[in-house]
């Protein structure tokens, strides 16, 4: 039967084939959090990779992957349509070309991976091992390239695959989207009319999988939470909604509403502040330039009483030595005060957001009526990449504003390791979706991989304070306006993956285009080619 449906999968033609393809990424996206129907990758995968048996020529394959990648990134990124609801009356028209184009772009990956694996004209498993290297190469430029946008890899299916995800320690979230898309195309094999002789070899291949969730069980069993000692946490998640956030006549309400939460008494810290050493913000806290107002640096003071640090993030304003006003630039970074309310320290965000916090193409874009959903005049300037941060009584960290969490790669100061990394973030314009799961799931990885504690912070939601081995201690819920009291995990030695990065992806991707080819000699004379 299954070899039956495998025939008729493979002779679609036309519409059906690319609805089928579409409808398989879509069903592939439902593994991401926070649904985490990672099973649906067993099904959508092998399907997909039994059509692309059927491609043709290059053009097919080129145009299969990229249907199967389109309805993958469609439902992934959907929750980006969310920001333009907030002035639904300025952006709302813009929302299909900021998805759709964003999804139409990303899919072209998957059509190469999928082009580059057909090309070498191999079946069944072969295909399989061959497309998961492809697409695993796709998702690593894919975050490189033209800025990068790494978000929704299929590694990030591992977030509900419990201690898999340990594996990032040693080959990153690119080496985990490899695995997951070798596992999960291997069932492909119950399509092949081979697939007696074929069979044993997916089963070696699956059996990969509980064994690197048995080694992610055995590295947590003996993984105490050990703390920092004398440090004492405190998130402050105001819940702000994005609508009122920039809004002139809510700048006192948001400024006390940060200074009360700050200061509130909860079981865990009786006498509230006077029990904190490091009260932390989130992104653009407040709505004005916080390290350049005396009279908030001021009412800050009595607040911090000397010995609490803030950390928040803000907007902050570089006027030229000439001091040419005209010429300022804009950042957003992360301000860190003293116990006196003096801004002691800061981090510019370098990442920005294309669409966001600038605007690509401006030249062309602009007449024809795009604009930024971060409205400053011109675009953010960028920082200077990576760099640790000093923090008054607790270890260095390692600052990362929003998205800048997302990417694996050029997230620290190698040569100045930190000892935690903090996360700023503001995703009230995304509301009650998915995009914040997803979020807060791309930095459980990125503590994971560096075995470093990730303090997040973030408007509307999900704070948390995560351990270096990806396990949340803390959280807030969506939504919530409260606040998080909780100590700073301790940071692990640097991992595998922290000294030698994706080479451990690039060595698992010859490993599996090796494979593909090896499998040839394998077979019995006579036989025909898989």
């Amino acid at each position: 039967m299954m070899i039956r449906l495998g025939q008729k999968i493979r002779s679609l033609a036309g519409f059906r084939r690319v609805a089928l393809a579409l409808a398989a990424g879509a069903v592939a996206a439902l593994a991401l959090p926070p649904l985490g129907l990672w099973p649906a990758l067993f099904v959508s995968f092998p399907v997909f990779l039994v059509m692309l048996e059927g491609s043709t020529g290059w053009r097919s394959a080129l145009a299969l992957g990229w249907s199967f990648g389109f309805g993958y990134f469609v439902v992934a990124f959907h929750w980006i349509g969310f920001a333009f609801l907030v002035d639904a009356k300025t952006y709302l028209w813009m929302m299909p070309f900021a998805v759709g184009g964003l999804a139409a772009s990303m899919a072209i990956y998957w059509g190469l991976a999928a082009m580059a694996a057909q090309r070498l004209g191999f079946r069944g498993l072969r295909l399989t091992l061959a497309f998961a290297a492809f697409l695993a190469i796709a998702e690593w430029l894919r975050g490189h390239l033209f800025t990068g946008f790494p978000w929704a890899v299929p590694g990030l299916a591992v977030d509900g695959m419990g201690a898999v995800a340990q594996a990032a320690a040693m080959i990153g979230m690119t080496g985990l989207t490899l695995l997951v898309v070798a596992w999960a195309g291997a069932g492909a094999v119950l399509f092949q009319p081979e697939w007696r002789r074929q069979w044993p070899w997916a089963a070696l291949l699956l059996l990969l999988l509980p064994l690197t969730w048995g080694a992610g069980t055995l590295r947590l069993s003996g993984a105490a939470t050990a703390t920092v000692p004398g440090v004492a946490l405190r998130i402050v998640q105001p819940d702000i909604s994005q609508d009122a956030k920039w809004r002139e006549d809510n700048t006192r309400h948001i400024f006390d509403t940060l200074k009360d939460l700050s200061a509130m008494a909860t079981p865990e810290r009786p006498n509230g502040i006077a029990d904190v050493t490091h009260v932390i913000w989130p992104e653009s806290a407040v709505p004005f330039l916080i390290d350049q107002s005396p009279v908030e640096q001021a009412e800050l003071r009595p607040l911090l009483d000397g010995h609490t640090v803030l950390i928040t993030g803000a907007l902050r304003r570089e006027v030229p030595p000439d001091g040419n006003a005209e010429l300022a630039r804009i950042f957003n970074s992360i301000i860190v005060f003293d116990g006196e309310a003096r801004p002691i320290a800061h981090y510019d965000k370098w990442r920005l957001v294309p669409g966001g916090e600038f605007l690509p193409f401006e030249w062309l874009l602009e007449p024809l009526g795009f604009r930024k959903v971060v409205t400053v005049p011109g675009s953010f300037a960028a920082g200077p990449g990576p760099v640790t941060i000093p923090i008054p009584n607790a270890p260095k960290a390692a600052m990362l504003v929003c998205y800048e969490v997302v990417f694996p790669d050029r997230l620290i100061d190698a040569g100045n390791r930190p000892g935690f990394i903090l996360n700023v973030t503001n995703d009230g314009w995304f509301g009650n979706s998915t995009g914040p799961y997803q979020h807060l799931a791309q930095a459980r990885l990125r503590a994971i991989e560096q075995g470093l504690p990730v303090v997040r912070a973030a408007n509307t939601g999900i704070s948390a304070i995560v351990d270096p081995y990806g396990r949340i201690t803390a959280r807030l819920t969506l939504m919530t306006r409260g606040v998080l009291d909780g100590a700073l995990p301790a940071a692990i030695p640097v991992t595998i993956y922290g000294v030698y990065g994706d080479w451990g992806m690039a060595v698992l991707a010859a490993l599996a285009l090796l494979a593909a080819i090896g499998t040839a000699w394998l077979k019995p004379k006579g036989t025909r080619k898989l």
